[in-house]
């Protein structure tokens, strides 16, 4: 079968069966770990959007960053990841700048996640093979507003939500997830001295899952499978061809076998404990409670079924050994106290309840390996044993779906969890339908399904698994332009936009539902509608802003962005940066900071050797850092594009080169159509990686056609 064939049909699978539910192991809520609530020094809690707990980060010098044992937890939650998804709630004060997280050694950030509200942007730094990298999303986080954010990443795909929105889907260099021991946690800050954040943070976690956005916003649909999913199909169908090469051989071997026994007849037999049963034989296993059949050489057994006992007033039901169930047997009684068949009393002797009549015993009780203080008198026993004692260990029955738990006299038979006793009797136990008893925790879309011992909640028709206990709406074809599944192939769509799947521009114009006023013309567009003025006594050259008008000629200032200046001409707006005249004791100095003299403006740089002032710029570490009222901003460099298939960056260098070789790229797009052969002669798709043939310590990699090993020196040398 074409190996593209196979791909597409295990993507399909995949998608047959997204959703699982979440391990509670696979996820770190940062908040609850660094105990912010006993934390005073610039952090404060507060009011939040909802219930759970909000944390208001001051402009103030702090240091929020976790204990070692809670960075050596995130170091191995991270190893060998290619999943994970970084959630928060954050409301950041107006046009600053800071970091929200940061996992770093020294000065190499792992992850590290920025909102400059200088730039209007978010900015991811992370690392790969050894190298800094950074994505910068043009977007407006620091707007005094509450924003839900969402990062995740899956091997090389990246996805970026704000406020249950996908704003971004990128294809990044996949970021290295083994943190070197040592590395840290901050939170707000990159360090003591840079990245302050100054806003409200609540319900920060880290969820090593794919698509762990869902969590945060269940109404999205996972229609496909993520980039890692994809990538572990396409490793597991070359794994299943190098299977199938080597069982097709064994079983060459064995078809050759077999037709020299063609005209043989064979019964399959049972062999159990040394002795062998032929086929459809049955027996009573030792423990005499299950009766065994041997099947076409499979044992199948099943526990005997005990009538209940009605036992008279004088007799009890107990077990006799050689026998399975519980039977009636005489009780004894002796100073108002009940003894069962086999029980003893030590009186000035021992006896031992046999037929209603009470026996003396003359045994010895056997030595002990203890102290006299702990010595313990089991119940309905006659002679000590050592504290601690195992009494399950004496052949104490229970059933299958019971325990045995030692207690400190006696053991008793306690029901596994999700069964229940039989007439009371916790020996035998029977399981326990939570669907019929509504003991379930399965929500709606979900249907409850009764295991032995447990349930499970499927998914109706038209819903996918969103947890354990809950299900969402599943639209086949998606929602489009940012509309919402709300019902199975149902979509709740945005303004302007309608149809099953929101693929429709609703026309405002034909429809005569458009505000277009005076003389103006109204021109449909995507998702909206524009409305122009050519000519006429109404065309006034005023524009619309807003919701409101402004006069042809008006001047003023955007409420988001104070340094603007905007002015309407002619219909049209037109905005420009405030001009700066640092001889005016006015002005401003967040709009003008190079007219900022003030020492409390200036910035230490990242090494924290030298003072800039604000307004100055410097380049650091490939970035263009920039000094703003006291704050430092960085964003990455931007570099020329080298327009070839393959680039590399040397090694003190920030902007990548054009290479030849394929093999010397360290920046390259994949495509599976370009295969390579290994040395067994398997086909292997573009990022494949495998280990060569008879060289342990030699690693190989398919770079669109080009086979490109490297061997590992401390293998070598350990080996």
């Amino acid at each position: 079968m074409d190996v593209m064939l196979l791909v597409w049909a295990c993507v399909a699978a995949a998608r047959a069966v997204a959703g699982f539910g979440m391990d509670p192991n696979l996820q770190i809520d940062i908040i609850a770990e660094l105990d912010l609530v006993n934390t005073t020094i610039g952090v404060t809690q507060v009011s939040g959007i909802h219930a759970s707990k909000a944390f208001l980060f001051q402009d103030a010098e702090r240091e929020i960053h976790a204990a070692p044992h809670v960075s050596e937890k995130l170091i191995q939650l991270f190893r060998n990841k290619s999943e994970f998804t970084f959630l928060a709630t954050l409301q950041q004060r107006m046009s600053t700048s800071g970091v929200i997280l940061s996992i770093r050694e020294l000065e190499h950030s792992y992850f590290e996640l920025e909102s400059s509200g200088l730039r209007d942007e978010i900015r991811y730094h992370y690392r790969f093979n050894g190298k800094a990298r950074t994505e910068v999303f043009p977007y407006r986080m620091a707007d005094g507003q509450w924003h839900k954010i969402a990062l995740s990443l899956s091997a090389s795909h990246l996805l970026l939500h704000v406020d249950c929105n996908r704003i971004y889907e990128r294809v990044i260099d996949p970021p290295e997830t083994n943190l070197m021991p040592g590395s840290s946690l901050w939170l707000g800050q990159r360090n003591r001295k840079h990245g302050i954040f100054k806003g409200i943070i609540q319900d920060m976690k880290v969820i090593f899952m794919p698509n762990g956005y869902i969590t945060q916003c269940p109404n999205l649909n996972r229609t496909c499978p993520t980039c890692s999913d994809f990538l572990s199909l396409v490793q597991g169908i070359m794994d299943l061809q190098e299977l199938l090469a080597k069982m097709t051989a064994k079983l060459n071997y064995a078809e050759t076998r077999l037709s020299q026994l063609e005209n043989c007849h064979c019964e399959k037999t049972c062999q159990v404990n040394g002795v062998i049963y032929r086929d459809k034989d049955s027996w009573v296993e030792d423990d005499h409670c299950r009766n065994c059949t041997c099947k076409s050489g499979v044992v199948e057994c099943r526990r005997m079924s005990c009538p209940p006992l009605n036992c008279s007033p004088d007799t009890l039901p107990v077990h006799i050994g050689g026998q399975c169930c519980k039977i009636c047997r005489s009780k004894c009684i002796y100073g108002g106290r009940v003894l069962a068949e086999g029980q003893r009393i030590l009186t000035k002797s021992c006896r031992e309840c046999r037929n209603g009549v009470l026996v003396k015993l003359t045994e010895t009780c056997p030595p002990l390996n203890c102290s006299e203080k702990d010595h313990i008198l089991p119940e309905n026993q006659c002679c000590n044993v050592c504290r601690g004692h195992n009494f399950c260990a004496e052949g104490h029955r229970c059933g299958e779906n019971s325990e045995c738990k030692n207690w400190n006299t006696k053991a008793t038979c306690e029901c596994k969890t999700g069964y229940i006793s039989i007439q009371g009797d916790s020996a035998y136990c029977e399981d326990i339908d939570e669907c019929a008893a509504k003991m379930h925790y399965c929500h709606a879309n979900t249907v409850c399904v009764n295991l032995p011992g447990s349930y499970r909640c499927d998914c109706v028709p038209g819903y996918i698994r969103v947890d354990d206990f809950s299900c969402t709406a599943f639209c086949e074809e998606g929602c489009r332009y940012g509309g919402t599944c709300v019902a199975p192939n149902k979509c709740a769509c945005p303004s302007g936009f309608t149809g099953s799947h929101c693929e429709r521009d609703i026309d405002e114009c034909a429809l005569r539902t458009h505000t277009c006023w005076n003389d103006s013309a109204c021109v449909n567009l995507a998702g909206g509608f524009d409305c122009l003025c050519p000519s006429g006594p109404s065309c006034t050259g005023d524009c619309p802003h807003e919701g409101g008008l402004k006069r042809n000629g008006q001047v003023w200032t955007l409420k988001e962005d104070r340094c603007s200046v905007c002015s309407c001409k002619n219909g049209k707006i037109f905005c420009r940066r405030t001009a700066c005249d640092c001889q005016n004791p006015s002005v401003d100095l967040f709009c003008c900071p190079e007219c900022d003299t003030r020492v409390t403006s200036q910035c230490l740089d990242q090494n924290g050797h030298k003072l800039y002032r604000s307004g100055d710029n410097w380049t650091y570490s490939c970035q263009q850092c920039r000094c703003l009222e006291g704050e430092v901003d960085c964003w990455p460099l931007l570099c020329p594009d080298p327009n070839c298939e393959y680039t590399a960056i040397s090694e003190g260098e920030c902007c990548p080169h054009c290479v030849s070789d394929p093999c010397l790229a360290d920046q390259i797009t994949y495509d599976i159509r370009k295969t390579c052969l290994d040395g067994y002669g398997i086909t292997r798709l573009s990022g494949s990686v495998w280990t060569m043939v008879g060289s342990p310590c030699t690693t190989c990699k398919c770079k669109n056609g080009n086979v490109c090993c490297s061997v590992d020196l401390d293998c070598l040398h350990n080996n």
